[in-house]
């Protein structure tokens, strides 16, 4: 069987009305999360690519780490100041071709389906899985995810994109690094529902450990 890939594509909404500014302000964004999340432990390039103007697409060779993945873009967006909110279409399969100098003449199976499922995601949607067989469990996982990060404030994004790290930070690192008490970290992490989260995002990536969810 060949190696799996998770392909993550993304179109910004409401990137028209925001004007260039703004959406080039997010796009730097969501390449900087997608520079520490190559960085990530046992990580790779994620070879991120800006297209069509509002659209980006990125890859990661650690299937399990998709889901993740995907809350720390949301995480950085919703914590940046007039960012512009992106949907997101997560579709794990193999891989022809990762492209040249980047993802746009990537091809196979895996962009396919991610580019498919960007174009099935409706106006409410923000987050979008295609996972062969397991597609229906993971669809609802990722419904239920958005429905939580819907409601973060950007204190609590700001949290929480440092809690998503694998490594699970500790409070004293984060109240560090956000130049705040521990106290006041845990509020915010509490209120994002940080702990339903990373457990969705551990569940996700024990599935693929034991090879329950299939690719495209």
């Amino acid at each position: 069987m060949p190696p799996l890939f998770a392909v993550l594509t993304g179109d910004l909404i409401g990137s028209t009305d925001a004007g260039p500014t703004a959406l080039d302000a997010t796009m730097r964004d969501i390449a900087a999360t997608a520079t520490r999340i190559g960085q990530w432990p046992a990580g790779a390039d994620t070879r991120f690519t800006r297209s069509r103007g509002d659209g980006w697409q990125m890859v990661l060779d650690r299937p399990a780490q998709a889901l993740r993945a995907a809350f720390a873009v949301q995480a950085g967006l919703r914590a940046l100041r007039n960012g512009i909110p992106t949907r997101i279409s997560i579709a794990v399969g193999p891989v022809a071709s990762l492209g040249t100098k980047d993802l746009s003449d990537a091809r196979g199976p895996a962009f396919t389906a991610s580019g498919k499922g960007i174009d099935r995601l409706d106006h409410t949607e923000r987050l979008g899985i295609t996972c062969g067989s397991a597609t229906p469990f993971q669809q609802a996982l990722a419904s239920l995810a958005d429905a939580l990060m819907r409601g973060w404030t950007r204190e609590q994004a700001e949290a929480m994109a440092l809690a998503l790290h694998p490594a699970n930070p500790t409070l004293a690192e984060m109240a560090a690094t956000l130049g705040i008490s521990r106290q006041a970290v845990n509020y915010r992490l509490a209120g994002a529902n940080l702990r339903a989260l990373r457990s969705a995002a551990e569940d996700w990536a024990r599935a693929f450990d034991a090879h329950l969810v299939e690719g495209v």
